[in-house]
């Protein structure tokens, strides 16, 4: 099983697909929480040199609060994190699988709360 789904685009900047990506989560309820640059932070920690890569950290407020109500500590899993790579010929955009980072819980209500998110996420990628 992928832990990620993911699609590359090849007919568009980085920040296009930045923007495109953000504009999907929207459209799903999903708001942006968090956003790492992982390039200036290797830059800036390590003084080493990476292709374009971030990280969003995903929240879709419905769906978390679900979850919370469920499984209170499964907030160490959240937010949904989805990422932005360049790669040769475009930008990979990959999103977690929520079934398959929640495996570990054993919570049949969770899981079906977690194929829920999973279709949603699909569709953002889908989106972009």
């Amino acid at each position: 099983m992928s832990y990620t789904i993911n699609r590359t685009i090849t007919d568009a900047s980085f920040d296009e697909v930045d923007a495109r990506t953000r504009a999907a989560l929207a459209d799903k309820g999903f708001g942006v929480l968090t956003e790492i640059d992982v390039k200036a932070t290797m830059k800036k920690k390590l003084d080493v040199e990476m292709t374009p890569y971030r990280i969003l950290g995903a929240c879709n407020p419905t769906m978390a609060h679900k979850a919370i109500g469920m499984e209170p500590r499964v907030g160490a899993m959240l937010p949904c994190n989805v990422i932005l790579r360049a790669v040769e010929g475009g930008v990979e955009v990959s999103a977690i699988d929520p079934v398959a980072s929640m495996q570990a819980i054993d919570n049949a209500e969770l899981k079906a709360v977690a194929g829920q998110v999973r279709e949603m996420l699909k569709a953002v990628v889908a989106a972009v």
